[in-house]
């Protein structure tokens, strides 16, 4: 089978079931800004990361391709899998048990540190633009509302998992300097 299909040539693409869409649709936006968060991933993966976060991370990736298919299917379809609670919880746990390892924040945090860690932030932020699209898209048509919630939830994540990437590198979280608050002690 060859790569290109030359089908998208003219701006379209086709969803899950046929239907030809632009490929700037507000859907298109939403599932290429989850594949694009699920790149990112595989770079921080890349950057080396112990075996237990990297093993979090590859469910995650995996998880992503479900959402990705999830937003790529408009409608009903009996062969895709959908995100649902079980993903969600699995994230609200992951967040829990990495918490416990970290110390609590007491400033804001600036993304970097480790080139592991810094991925992972640009990993975050790159969910937060998939999750703004995905609101952008529910509003114009019917999605599966578990997807904005799991994007809620995997950019939590991605936050504690950055920091958690940190600390079992030995480096130290980045934070950031208020310039008000140097100012006035300087004075």
């Amino acid at each position: 089978m060859k790569i290109y299909t030359k089908t998208g040539d003219r701006g379209e693409t086709g969803l899950w079931g046929g239907q030809r869409v632009p490929k700037d649709s507000l859907r298109v936006h939403a599932y290429g800004a989850v594949d694009e968060c699920n790149a990112v991933l595989g770079i921080a993966r890349a950057s080396g990361l112990d075996g237990g976060l990297d093993m979090l991370l590859a469910q995650v990736q995996d998880q992503l391709f479900v959402v990705g298919s999830d937003l790529a299917t408009p409608g009903e379809a009996a062969n895709i899998p959908r995100i649902g609670s079980a993903e969600i919880e699995f994230l609200e746990r992951s967040i829990d048990q990495l918490e416990e390892e970290l110390e609590p924040l007491r400033q804001f945090i600036l993304p970097g540190g480790s080139p592991a860690a810094a991925a992972l932030h640009l990993a975050r932020t790159t969910c937060r633009r998939a999750e703004r699209w995905v609101v952008s898209l529910a509003r114009e048509d019917q999605i599966n509302p578990q997807v904005g919630t799991y994007l809620n939830r995997l950019s939590d994540f991605l936050f504690v998992a950055a920091r958690s990437a940190n600390a079992r590198s030995g480096v130290a979280d980045v934070p950031w300097q208020n310039p008000r608050s140097q100012s006035q002690t300087s004075e």
